[in-house]
């Protein structure tokens, strides 16, 4: 979400969305706030016993916990007494976020410079360090919010990248060579697993999105940037909702600009739909509309508008599938 004020970022995530049946509220990240609020920063504070610091280059793990660190959490715990105070009775999804293991992995350093993708020691260590922090952090929620059933949400905007072999090294002139896809998909089965049984959602807004390794991985839900689609991914969408996966929509535009009305933006949804001769009776249960990806770029009054939009365009689908 846009600007720095945590309470005024849980009321409009919690006020926006009424109860469940009108969408689902959410923690908000004030990437604005600068360094230890930006979703790295944000999941590095996680970590249990690795800790990251702020160079000139990025975040890069070290051997204590530092301000950089201690300004993470602080942040974190302000966001939920934020959202704890404006769920109170609160019953129904709510959806937290971390970085997942992958994109993590590709950004933050090791002492040498390079990223931990580059190590498969570090990786493991990297991934089991988020797996338990995880586990805190979602029992946390519980108690603040104890109506809630909690939605994970793990962004990998950079795993196609990481699946490719497309992650640059710290000289830029080189790519670390791709992760094998077995060891992706168990890794990110692990990390599905803090959920104990509870619904998970994989997020990545890059073309592309692997459908299946997903699925195989745990993930209830896929996350994803409708525009990106072509026609190549028509077959592991269909198999996807067929086998029960949930679909996360990003229809409505993630930076301030013209919307259209709500039953144009998810045009494109029933289109598929009829493409995939998938029963319209799926659409209201198999897909939730939402932005592209973040709003931490859009204006305060834009985000509103934005989610008010989203719920708006849910409604159309359900009203009128076909």
């Amino acid at each position: 979400m846009p600007g720095e004020d945590a309470r005024e970022a849980a009321k409009t995530v919690t006020g926006t969305f009424e109860g469940p049946e009108t969408g689902m509220p959410y923690l908000a990240e004030l990437p604005a706030r600068g360094p230890g609020a930006d979703m790295i920063g944000r999941t590095a504070g996680m970590l249990v016993e690795l800790y990251a610091r702020v160079e000139p280059s990025g975040w890069r793990i070290g051997d204590r916990p530092g301000r950089d660190t201690r300004r993470a959490r602080a942040w974190l715990r302000q966001d939920l007494d934020a959202l704890e105070e404006f769920t109170q009775g609160y019953e129904g999804p709510l959806k937290v976020q971390a970085v997942g293991p992958w994109t993590l992995a590709a950004a933050l350093e090791l002492k040498n410079g390079q990223v931990a993708l580059s190590d498969a020691g570090a990786r493991r260590d990297l991934a089991g360090s988020l797996a338990e922090g995880l586990r805190a952090h979602l029992d946390d929620v519980r108690r603040r919010v104890p109506g809630a059933q909690i939605v994970l949400q793990l962004d990998e905007p950079s795993l196609v990248a990481v699946l490719r072999g497309q992650v640059k090294t710290a000289s830029g002139y080189r790519t670390h060579r791709a992760v094998d896809r077995q060891v992706v998909e168990a890794t990110l089965r692990d990390m599905a697993g803090v959920q104990d049984s509870g619904p998970v959602v994989v997020h990545s807004c890059a073309p592309d999105v692997p459908f299946a390794l997903l699925r195989r991985a745990g993930a209830t839900a896929i996350s994803f940037d409708f525009g990106l689609l072509t026609e190549r991914d028509d077959d592991a969408i269909g198999e996807a909702v067929e086998g029960g996966t949930k679909l996360f929509a990003g229809v409505v535009p993630g930076t301030d600009g013209p919307l259209s009305d709500p039953a144009g933006s998810v045009m494109g949804v029933r289109t598929l739909w009829r493409r995939l001769g998938l029963n319209p009776g799926l659409l209201s249960e198999s897909v939730t509309v939402t932005p592209t990806c973040g709003l931490a770029g859009a204006s305060p009054e834009y985000a509103r508008r934005a989610l008010a939009h989203c719920v708006q365009a849910a409604r159309s689908l359900a009203d009128n599938p076909e």
